[in-house]
């Protein structure tokens, strides 16, 4: 059962902030991106499945498995099927689910959208997945270029989808309070001084004279 206190503090955090202070690696590619819009932003611990190309079953089980408040998160590599259409996004939603996060398609997106439910995916196809290969939930999965465990912290919205491993949760949400914190003192003025500076400085550096 993934422990949902794990994502407390997150929902305020953009993902911005979360990936200045993760970096690159735990940013999914910009293929994972929200299916509609305005999506609101979603945080929590992931669910993690792994669906093998052309088959489903494994998303379709979790969202009955899936405690409320996670964010399923699906290893799949594929797009020529679809992982999930309007009837599994509206049992994901009435079950709690926050989010879909998923390495591969959906369908029925304008019910997806109508119903309100965040998916984020790498796009759209009408052909459906088959239903025949069983596997165990919870595993280490990849999705987007990212490592993703069960109970890692997902957060997603518009700018993209980066994930906090479990075990540094505290230290990340410490650090990512601190920084708009800072941010938030400085005027816009002092910002584009410093920035003007930093920048002039590096031209310099590389014996740049324009």
């Amino acid at each position: 059962m993934t422990d949902l206190t794990d994502a407390t503090g997150f929902a305020h955090i953009p993902p911005t902030t979360l990936a200045d202070v993760l970096g690159r690696a735990q940013v999914m590619d910009i293929g994972i991106r929200p299916l509609w819009s305005p999506t609101p932003r979603v945080a929590g611990p992931a669910f993690t499945v792994r669906c093998p190309p052309g088959d489903n079953l494994m998303l379709h089980a979790a969202i009955h498995r899936a405690e409320p408040g996670s964010v399923v998160v699906v290893e799949s590599g594929d797009v020529d099927y679809a992982l999930a259409g309007g009837n599994v996004c509206a049992v994901a939603q009435r079950r709690g689910i926050a989010a879909f996060v998923l390495d591969g398609v959906i369908r029925d997106l304008g019910e997806v959208r109508e119903m309100g439910f965040p998916v984020f995916a790498r796009g759209v196809i009408p052909i459906p997945g088959t239903k025949t290969a069983a596997g165990p939930f919870n595993v280490a999965v990849r999705c987007g270029g990212v490592e993703v465990n069960a109970g890692d912290i997902v957060v997603a919205d518009e700018e993209g989808v980066v994930v906090t491993p479990r075990a540094r949760r505290e230290e990340v949400l410490r650090a990512a309070e601190a920084k708009p914190a800072k941010e938030a003192g400085e005027t816009l003025d002092a910002w584009e001084e410093a920035h003007r500076a930093r920048i002039d400085k590096i031209l310099s550096d590389q014996g740049f004279e324009g």
